[in-house]
């Protein structure tokens, strides 16, 4: 049974940082691109970043870059997503995606809200 659980969703102040995981199971890890997502209310769901099966490639949404940084354990089978200097406007629900040809694969999503 495939399963992405993500964690580390949190309430932080503006400026603050929060490290969220995905961890995986079900499915073969490593052979996966691995994507954070987010959405909030009314709006489509926007990719965050991404990175390759290797981890050797990222992406970021203009947003973010320099901000957060995405990154993979393929021994833990567990995905991360950093986020530093926190913006009210980062406050969103945060997928993570696992997806290879003609599997995708979804989390429940952690709600993140930033506010003073």
């Amino acid at each position: 049974q495939v399963q992405l659980v993500e964690s580390g969703g949190g309430l932080v102040q503006p400026g603050g940082s929060l490290r969220l995981s995905c961890a995986a199971s079900g499915f073969t890890f490593s052979s996966y691109a691995m994507s954070w997502y987010r959405q909030v209310p009314g709006k489509e769901r926007e990719l965050v970043a991404g990175i390759t099966s290797t981890g050797r490639t990222t992406n970021y949404a203009h947003s973010v870059k320099g901000r957060f940084t995405i990154s993979r354990d393929n021994g833990k089978n567990t995905v991360y997503l950093q986020m530093n200097s926190l913006k009210p406007e980062d406050t969103a629900v945060y997928y993570c995606n696992a997806r290879a040809q003609k599997y995708d694969y979804w989390g429940q999503g952690t709600q993140v809200t930033v506010s003073s």
